[in-house]
């Protein structure tokens, strides 16, 4: 030991209650003397015989059994009274289960004839004697393991309807590569040799038995998963062949014993969690990554979320690694050998093994990989197989049984498959997305004669290909027969709509070549996503910012004159003569701050808000009441110093605090209503703010500085009180901007929304609620030299116009690039509503905060051809 720390107590040196109790108090003393109520959030919560959560460590019960040293303290106390002045000592927390169970050993020398128990933690001490013991508790649980493993499962069993549209999945059966099934030839032969045979045992996804369980017992996959020694696995397969649902498939049978045991599952259960690779940034640590995957998708805590990940409580299930580079890749794959390489750095909770992971990558992907000698350490590589006829027979029985209207359509299937052309069909239908194109053909009317045909003189392969690119020319006519629009308006016709998604599939390639490009892409500028305030480039990138600047100097020029004409501190006759300085000053800021909103319209990517809008009222009521009761106070203040500063000539001290308390209180409550939805966004930092944004944020300060200008100059203020008064005011408004801004957060495609557009309509309504906030205290400027009704229209529309220039600008952006889109036919003009039908309709799907094709092969089918690194909607 170092700097005079005790050494730690030895439990089993104990000989008596007294000297059992005293290394309890000695471990705490070589802990540091931690507080009673750190004690009580290090030694974390247990649950009561009738279910409640409770406290392991009241400060009350600690202090109280630490002085008894009559009597034995319960295992739950000792337990959680050792966990936490360990933890508190930098104790390593692999070593904190062995240290435990001599701690264990110790108590029960010492009271051999008590069973262990796990009582009410209230009652942390042994019963008298004669008293019998309360029954045994509920095993320790976590509260954020719970948490997370019910949005798990939640999450991925709609994922999971969406990609099958129902519930009928074809069987997916895997087995080795070719090329060997271990990443790095780790394995002696021997072991080599047996776990290949093992992985030819064939096991397949089969929906007609019951969830969880097939004929012979647990489910195949996560069997096979749980029987794997390095608990990796690398699950390769071509397009479509169904990685993706395996993966889901995989977290939900290894989610459900968490779910279904109520909350109190055995042991420490790892939760498995979905990762989008594609959302990995390069050169990210892929710990830190895991846990703000699990603050932004599934709302947990950023302190719980590290604790998770640092105690290997999550199971990374890794799905898309193919989908980090753009394809085809013009070098080796960079971005997927990063990540493989922070994978490898990822160890198991002892430090000496490589930690648990699944990963998805398609195959020609993984060869590249493979060339680059980039791999998964100690993982077991399976390849996904097509589909056997079998396999395709029992599909379309599953999902056409007898006496179901398509019954004749299988038949007329399965003739194909056996007659001349079968081996072409087969090689077509060899994945279980081709399966879903033919079925959602067949049922939207198509003749399956027609769809699988082959031309005389076609080779095998040409005859495969042609009839896979018809199933994928009718794949969109037969969604949009079958998802007619449910609300107002005509039909959807399948041209439009086969028009408007190769618009946005093009918009997607040049996406994806705009990120390759940047070494820094703007959050959600990929190859997939599909992100609302992202698609104005579609309307001509020129266009759309020439339209924008000059509606960004329109509203700028509409703000300046509303305050100009509140402020009346300048008539147009006045000026015949010259301004003053005092005129010269305000005309300075206001051409500044014009130029300020002009130049953020011109911006490259504005960003919408984070924070959610389904927030619980009573979060709302709380968040505002405490924006009211810290901001009313300095509202006072900074009316007090006004009045001090023009010596009360243009206000007295009552209208001083009343001004000062609700402009103050205004400005609170709108940041702490906002700040209440913050739950599951993007963090930002006070530097974070000002580095982001600073020209927003010194547009602010100019409101401040305008704002504070005119009473100074209704009191002839000198030159002093007059800097001082600008200044202040511009120094109070640039911190309201960075308040402003972490209140609303940042935008990520990883944010926890009700929905990928809420950031986008909330834009305009946190801009305007904002702006208008500004306008209370431009009211109260205006109404001590102006009429209180031209007062009002003055603040509301120069609040109005400010909230759309300074807190809009992502709205404003996008507004004019759909429109102008939408003008030349490119989208429809109600897009939202086009995208919500296209999800119901299976052409698209939601992945968090964006929108992306139901397929990758569909995307890549109705992307256009032409020029990479032109914008698709032109100028």
């Amino acid at each position: 030991m170092t700097g005079g720390r005790p050494d730690r107590p030895d439990p089993l040196e104990a000989d008596t209650v007294a000297d059992f109790v005293g290394s309890l108090v000695r471990l705490r003393r070589w802990a540091g003397e931690p507080p009673l109520s750190r004690l009580r959030s290090l030694g974390g919560q247990t649950v009561t015989p009738d279910g409640v959560k409770v406290d392991a460590l009241p400060k009350s019960t600690t202090s109280h059994v630490l002085r008894q040293t009559d009597r034995l303290p319960r295992w739950d106390f000792v337990k959680a009274f050792v966990t936490a002045c360990l933890r508190y000592g930098d104790h390593p927390d692999e070593l904190i289960p062995a240290e435990l169970e001599r701690w264990r050993s110790a108590r029960t020398a010492l009271a051999p004839d008590a069973p262990p128990q796990r009582p009410a933690a209230e009652r942390a001490l042994l019963p008298e004697p004669g008293v019998p013991a309360p029954p045994e508790s509920a095993p320790e649980t976590d509260p954020a393991v719970e948490l997370l493993a019910r949005r798990v499962a939640r999450e991925e069993d709609r994922t999971r309807k969406g990609l099958l549209g129902g519930y009928t999945v074809a069987q997916i059966s895997f087995g080795p590569d070719a090329a060997g099934h271990d990443e790095t030839a780790a394995l002696d032969e021997t072991a080599a040799l047996e776990e290949t045979a093992a992985l030819d045992e064939t096991a397949a996804l089969d929906e007609t038995a019951a969830p969880g369980e097939t004929e012979d017992g647990p489910h195949p996959i996560d069997r096979f998963f749980a029987g794997l020694p390095s608990q990796r696995l690398m699950v390769v397969g071509d397009p479509g062949a169904g990685k993706t649902v395996l993966a889901i498939e995989l977290v939900l049978r290894l989610v459900e014993p968490i779910v279904a045991a109520d909350g109190r599952p055995g042991g420490r259960p790892m939760v498995p969690v979905l990762l989008d690779a594609a959302r990995w940034r390069l050169g990210s640590p892929f710990e830190t990554w895991l846990a703000e995957r699990l603050v932004h998708e599934y709302g947990l805590t950023a302190e719980d979320a590290t604790r998770l990940v640092r105690d290997r409580r999550v199971l990374p299930v890794v799905d898309g690694l193919d989908e980090l580079d753009p394809d085809p890749s013009p070098g080796p794959p960079r971005r997927a050998i990063g990540l493989l390489a922070e994978l490898n750095l990822y160890s198991d909770l002892s430090g000496r093994r490589p930690g648990p992971v699944v990963v998805t990558c398609r195959s020609d992907r993984h060869r590249e990989l493979a060339a680059a000698r980039a791999g998964l350490d100690d993982a077991t590589r399976i390849h996904l197989r097509d589909l056997t006829r079998d396999q395709i027979n029992a599909y379309l029985h599953a999902r056409w049984p007898d006496g179901d209207p398509c019954e004749a359509h299988r038949d007329a299937v399965l003739a194909a498959l056996d007659g001349p052309p079968g081996t072409a069909v087969q090689i077509a239908l060899a994945t279980p997305w081709r399966l879903l194109l033919l079925a959602t053909a067949v049922e939207s009317g198509a003749d399956p004669r027609e769809l699988l045909r082959a031309e005389p003189g076609d080779g095998t392969g040409e005859a495969a290909a042609a009839i896979a690119r018809r199933l994928l020319d009718a794949y969109v006519p037969a969604a949009t027969r079958l998802a007619p629009r449910t609300a107002h308006g005509a039909p959807y016709r399948p041209e439009q709509v086969r028009s408007w998604l190769e618009n946005l599939a093009g918009h997607l390639r040049w996406q994806a070549d705009c990120a390759a490009g940047t070494k820094r892409p703007v959050p959600g500028l990929t190859g997939i996503d599909i992100v609302p305030h992202l698609l104005w480039p579609l309307g001509g990138r020129r266009r759309v910012l020439a339209l924008h600047a000059l509606c960004g100097a329109a509203l700028a020029t509409l703000a300046m004159l509303a305050f100009w004409t509140g402020s009346a501190v300048d008539r147009p006759g006045s000026l015949r003569d010259g301004p003053d300085v005092g005129a010269w000053l305000t005309l300075a800021l206001m051409v500044s701050w014009v130029d300020i909103a002009t130049g953020l319209s011109l911006s490259p990517w504005p960003t919408a808000t984070g924070g959610r809008s389904d927030v619980p009222l009573r979060r709302r009521l709380m968040g505002g009441l405490v924006g009211v009761l810290a901001a009313g106070p300095v509202g006072v203040l900074g009316g007090l110093a006004g009045f001090l500063l023009t010596r009360g000539e243009v206000f007295g001290p009552v209208f001083a605090v009343a001004a000062g308390a609700a402009g103050g209180a205004a400005l609170g409550a709108v940041i702490g209503v906002t700040a209440a939805g913050r739950q599951g966004t993007e963090r930002v930092t006070v530097s974070e703010a000002v580095r982001a944004e600073p020209v927003t944020l010194l547009g602010f300060g100019l409101c401040g500085a305008l704002t504070g200008l005119p009473p100074l100059r209704l009191a002839g203020a000198g030159p002093l009180p007059l800097v001082a008064g600008v200044a202040g005011a511009f120094a109070l408004a640039f911190a309201l901007g960075v308040v402003f801004k972490i209140a609303t957060g940042g935008w990520s495609k990883e944010t926890e929304l009700a929905h990928p557009r809420e950031a986008l309509h909330r834009n305009p309504t946190l801009g305007v609620a904002f702006g208008l906030t500004g306008g209370v205290a431009a009211f109260l400027v205006f109404v001590q030299n102006q009429d209180v009704r031209v007062s009002l229209a003055c603040a509301l529309a120069g609040g109005v116009a400010f909230g759309l220039a300074f807190g809009a600008v992502a709205w404003c952006r996008t507004m004019l690039g759909l429109i102008v889109a939408a003008a030349r036919g490119l989208l429809p003009l109600r897009l939202w509503t086009f995208l919500d039908w296209a999800c119901e309709a299976r052409l698209l799907r939601v992945s968090g905060a964006t929108y992306q094709f139901r397929h990758r092969e569909l995307q890549e089918y109705l992307t256009p051809p032409g020029p990479h690194r032109r914008a698709p909607g032109g100028r």
